[in-house]
């Protein structure tokens, strides 16, 4: 499949945190049996492709950087003092090996789909650059090393985290693209774990700071995704994958989503600030962003076009990496309790007299 995050031209870094997540091949019978099955007659000459641009390819490595730059900046808002520069790189690397052995997988598995969608058929695997075994074992060597490297250097629960997302990655969202639209959610789900995986690294605890940056990440997924499913709606059925502007209704239904959720992201980028986790100045980009993302999606709900639906997507490739910029630059210890909405007791001196407390004499 060819999932939400192959960028275009710009920003060669990002990518959407759904990009690559696998799908089973065969929804009536064992997914690996793609592993034995011969693929698709490759489109384009192996030979002609370099090593490192098929492993490249093959690990997607785009979306792997996105989910260490969203690690990288939960570490950073987390740290209290100095940065440890050699937990956070521990962090990273561990992170980076887990996300590059998803997307291994996913290609191992999605090989005979990826092969019947356009934008998909030029990778490793439905190509004959590298063979289901060769992918399959490579994968899994990587996620070793990336699980014992945080298992080793960071918090248990960091490592944890990685393994749950690999886990949801694989097993839960990929059944779940054959039969329901709601996979998407599922996908955004995987995509919000990486700062958390940062901020625990950093901070040891799950706090509020983690949650809001989750959040963050989970919202700005559907309209990116969705955005460039309504574009490749007609490729993503053609494999058999049901996203939301594929169904009946659908292509309606997800310019609403995406304005609903685009406006969504307005007050929730604000979060941040309330709580103390950075200042005004991340508010007022927040804001400015937001905004700009807002009208882009207001346009697509008026006018679907792929015109429209282009400028909602490419509005989310500069959304995300200008508002991480922004908090990494201005962020703040959050104080104690984090957060506007903790209750303060209140102290005895400053009670109020009731007629039960008053004295003899009135006073």
């Amino acid at each position: 499949m060819e999932e939400p995050g192959i960028l275009v031209g710009i920003l060669p870094y990002l990518g959407s945190v759904q990009d690559g997540i696998p799908a089973n091949p065969c929804s009536s019978c064992c997914p690996w049996k793609t592993m034995a099955e011969p693929i698709a007659t490759p489109s384009t000459d192996p030979t002609t492709q370099t090593l490192s641009s098929i492993y490249a390819t093959f690990t997607k490595i785009r979306l792997s950087m996105l989910v260490v730059v969203t690690t990288g900046v939960g570490f950073i808002t987390a740290s209290v003092g100095p940065l440890d520069w050699v937990q956070l790189f521990w962090t990273l690397a561990g992170t980076m090996a887990c996300a590059c052995s998803a997307s291994g997988l996913n290609q191992v598995v999605e090989a005979r789909r990826d092969a019947l969608m356009e934008r998909t058929r030029n990778r490793p695997m439905p190509t004959g650059a590298i063979s289901p075994q060769h992918g399959w074992i490579f994968s899994m060597l990587l996620g070793y090393a990336g699980l014992c490297l945080l298992v080793a250097f960071v918090p248990l629960a960091a490592a944890g985290l990685a393994l749950l997302t690999m886990l949801i990655y694989v097993l839960l969202y990929t059944p779940m693209k054959l039969r329901t639209s709601l996979n998407t959610l599922v996908g955004s789900v995987v995509g919000a774990i990486p700062p958390m995986i940062g901020w625990v690294a950093a901070g040891g605890t799950f706090s509020m700071g983690a949650w809001i940056l989750a959040a963050l990440l989970f919202v700005w997924q559907l309209p990116h995704f969705l955005s460039l499913a309504w574009l490749y709606r007609e490729d993503y059925a053609r494999a058999g994958f049901k996203m939301l502007p594929g169904i009946r209704g659908g292509e309606r239904i997800t310019c609403e989503v995406v304005l609903l959720t685009t406006l969504l992201l307005v007050p929730l980028g604000l979060t941040a600030t309330m709580v103390g986790m950075a200042g005004i100045p991340y508010a007022v980009v927040s804001l400015l962003l937001g905004i700009g993302f807002l009208f882009m999606a207001f346009s697509f709900f008026r006018r679907p076009t792929r015109t429209s639906a282009r400028r909602v997507f490419l509005t989310s490739l500069l959304y995300l990496p200008i508002l991480l910029a922004a908090l990494v630059m201005d962020h703040r210890t959050p104080p104690s309790g984090s957060g506007v909405l903790t209750l303060q007791p209140v102290p005895e001196t400053a009670a109020v007299n009731t007629p039960e407390t008053r004295n003899p004499d009135g006073f």
